[in-house]
């Protein structure tokens, strides 16, 4: 019994930490949309993004509501917020997404 314990505790933590990037994954698709991105590039990016961005970055999107637009003039107002390393993501994740190489796009 005493060895199954630490097993349990780890299966516990490994399951604890895929919980907040699902929780993530849901808040950034919702931002991109309200950004005025489609469903599909939404969900398409938000899958790519939420494993590389720190829970501020991905605030700061959430900022960044509009009616809808396309994916080029959403890299422009992220590359207005000043984070390099944000825009990098974002624009990698709109490209792959837009060329339908992002194994998430279906």
């Amino acid at each position: 019994m005493k060895r199954l314990a630490p097993a349990v505790l780890a299966l516990a933590i490994m399951a604890g930490a895929c919980a907040p990037s699902k929780l993530a994954y849901g808040k950034v698709r919702s931002a991109l949309v309200d950004a005025g991105l489609s469903d599909a590039n939404a969900a398409c990016m938000a899958e790519r993004m939420t494993d590389r961005l720190t829970l501020g970055q991905l605030q700061r999107l959430q900022s960044l509501q509009a009616p809808k637009r396309g994916l080029s003039d959403y890299v422009l107002t992220v590359r207005r917020l000043g984070d390099a390393e944000l825009l990098g993501v974002t624009t990698s994740a709109a490209a792959l997404c837009a060329t339908g190489f992002a194994p998430e796009k279906k």
